[in-house]
């Protein structure tokens, strides 16, 4: 049993658990709904409301305030083909003993990689340094701009009145403290700053001829997750919006310290609905790293400076596994990168969160190059794409940064 559920259970008699469902293989839409609902209404008995869960105190919460509107106590993403409620220790072993049920596991607490530096800055150049490094201008001169690419992006949100974003949104959504979907959507906005500086990292548009977007015709397709509320609930939610939206990438600069194996089926579950995961892995220092951005299944990103040296806060760490045992996968630009900030201005940030989105946004690059590729052969192409300088320790950098020119040409296109 997961270590998150037996704290909860031994601290609260309670857990909140992710459910994740059996596929049942190739079936027609209508069918597959079907089943699916029988699953989720037989499944549902297992869960409980409980004053003792998040969840529970602020559905109570909302009605003593008369909101009105509240959420089940269990939830259903039918396109990640997962629940999300609280249970019991009896109702937890009913649900592994269910045949409907693939896996149950723990929601562990996630929080934002929050960057470790940033100040105000002015776009000087025409291009980032960011850009730069990893060869993406030649990119654009072969035609390549991410056109016709969805990228999912899942922070804080994204300031859509920025002259470098305002065209680069196809999609926004704010999910509320229980995990709601906000309805009507409201205009694209920024509960933060960091969403803003790792939207336009991915698809920013030139303004007056300056670049900081890797994929400056890309798409997104980006929501308010975080931070606050039941953030479990808001970024499955998020997720699931995502997929409806037709995102090819997915980009998260969030997670939760150390390795928790409780998100791993999801990013699966992302990879098979032909969505590449790119998650930042921490900014924790050597040691250290953040799920679900240390999952095999991800790719995980840490940071480099202008110099080739990596950062020393980006997070890297060994596991005993035979399947990428390292991590990061590779390192991006991460110190000093400017990007667009709320209200029209740019800005200066350090973090893996900053190097996670042009890993994103070369993802979109090489989608649109090679549109019938699949999730692993992009990836593929990027982490063959990579290379060590002597500046980078394998341990602190593994296989090193990535190169647009390269990756393309390791997609044979």
């Amino acid at each position: 049993m997961s270590g998150i559920i037996q704290q909860e259970l031994a601290s609260r008699g309670v857990a909140q658990v992710l459910v994740f469902l059996r596929d049942s293989g190739p079936q027609t839409a209508a069918a597959a709904a079907a089943e699916q609902t029988t699953a989720t209404s037989r499944l549902s008995k297992h869960f409980v409301e409980s004053a003792s869960s998040q969840a529970g105190e602020l559905r109570a919460t909302r009605r003593a305030r008369a909101r009105g509107g509240d959420a089940s106590a269990v939830r259903f993403y039918p396109r990640l083909g997962v629940m999300l409620g609280t249970a019991t220790r009896e109702g937890i072993a009913a649900l592994r003993a269910d045949e409907r049920v693939a896996d149950v596991a723990g929601a562990p607490s996630i929080s934002l990689i929050r960057p470790t530096a940033k100040a105000s800055a002015k776009l000087a150049q025409t291009t980032t340094w960011g850009l730069d490094a990893l060869n993406v201008p030649k990119l654009w001169k072969q035609g390549l701009d991410g056109r016709g690419v969805v990228v999912g992006h899942l922070d804080t949100g994204v300031d859509g009145k920025h002259p470098a974003l305002r065209e680069a949104i196809q999609s926004f959504a704010e999910f509320d403290e229980l995990g709601r979907e906000v309805t009507p959507a409201p205009e694209p906005f920024d509960s933060d700053d960091h969403g803003t500086h790792t939207a336009a990292t991915i698809a920013a548009r030139a303004v007056q001829g300056r670049h900081v977007g890797v994929a400056p015709a890309a798409k997104l397709a980006s929501a308010v997750v975080i931070e606050g509320g039941e953030v479990v609930a808001r970024v499955l939610g998020g997720m699931e919006w995502s997929l409806g939206q037709g995102a090819r990438v997915l980009n998260m600069s969030l997670g939760f310290r150390g390795w928790w194996e409780d998100f791993v089926v999801l990013t699966r579950v992302l990879r098979a609905r032909g969505v590449l995961p790119v998650f930042a892995v921490g900014n924790e220092g050597p040691g250290t790293s953040r799920s679900p951005g240390n999952y095999a299944e991800a790719v995980s990103v840490g940071a480099h400076d202008e110099s080739w040296r990596v950062a020393d806060f980006s997070s890297s760490q060994r596991f005993q596994r035979k399947q990428d045992a390292l991590v990061p996968d590779l390192v991006a630009p991460g110190v000093d990168v400017i990007s667009a900030a709320p209200g029209g201005g740019y800005q200066s940030m350090n973090g893996s969160s900053m190097a996670t989105p042009h890993v994103a946004g070369l993802a979109a690059l090489l989608m649109q190059a090679a549109p019938k590729a699949t999730v692993a052969q992009i990836e593929r192409a990027i982490l063959r794409s990579c290379r060590r300088p002597a500046t980078m320790p394998q341990s602190r950098s593994n296989r090193g940064a990535p190169d647009a020119v390269r990756a393309l040409a390791e997609l044979g296109v």
